[in-house]
């Protein structure tokens, strides 16, 4: 699968590109990243790629310009030319469902707002899938695009060691958390691991982990109103 990052800060990415599984999947040609300066794409002499917004208002645009001839460009290095991702507050809400989808396309342009935003043309242009990484702000869409591609690759065959841990991670594909996990030593601090855990009896230790993370999935429902997220959710 192939990531491709539009940005104004392509530097931001030299070292999360050589960390962990992304580094390995990318060493063994499972995944591409490559990060993309929309700045070398504007006409100005300046190398002004954002302007006023036009009505009046604090901060900067980003131009039509230099953005839709960057995703031109881009496209064109490359097949498929890929669905553009366009990260904004006013996308839909990021979940897994969202990220399965992903998973299935073969390229990604992966769109990083800055400033007050985008200009509206770019979105009425291109017509990007729209997606809001969380009910927060960031200063652009930089680590919400970093976000997108750790859970994307997740579900890439090859990338993780074990193929089951991407079905038993939490929010898995059926919606419920994960149960709690333990590891060595038995006792720590006073706490110890359920003796259900050590009993050795399967069958039991998948019916406990099974209401485990009912019990977990029910008590952040509840805490969170019967919502996981809102629809509308700032992102840069």
């Amino acid at each position: 699968m192939r990531f491709d990052v539009l940005t104004l800060f392509p530097g931001i990415f030299d070292s999360y590109l050589k960390q962990s599984l992304l580094e390995d999947a990318i060493q063994a040609g499972i995944v591409q990243v490559h990060a993309w300066n929309i700045r070398d794409w504007t006409q100005d002499k300046h190398q002004r790629v954002d302007d006023r917004p036009f009505g009046g208002g604090p901060g900067m645009v980003l131009m039509a310009q230099p953005v839709l001839d960057c995703v031109a460009a881009v496209r064109a290095k490359a097949e498929p030319p890929g669905k553009v991702v366009m990260l904004t507050p006013a996308g839909e809400r990021f979940t897994q469902r969202t990220v399965e989808k992903l998973a299935e396309e073969p390229r990604l342009l992966l769109l990083c707002g800055r400033y007050e935003g985008f200009d509206d043309r770019i979105r009425q242009l291109l017509n990007p899938w729209e997606v809001s990484v969380g009910d927060f702000v960031c200063n652009g869409g930089e680590v919400p695009a970093m976000v997108l591609i750790d859970t994307v690759i997740r579900l890439i065959p090859g990338v993780l060691g074990h193929e089951q841990s991407a079905a038993d991670d939490s929010h898995n594909e059926d919606g419920r958390l994960e149960y709690p996990q333990y590891t060595r030593p038995r006792v720590f601090n006073g706490l110890e691991v359920p003796q259900i855990l050590l009993s050795g009896n399967h069958a039991a230790v998948a019916k406990w982990r099974k209401e485990q993370s009912d019990l977990r999935s029910h008590n952040q429902n509840k805490a969170s109103g019967g919502r996981q997220s809102p629809d509308t959710t700032p992102d840069e």
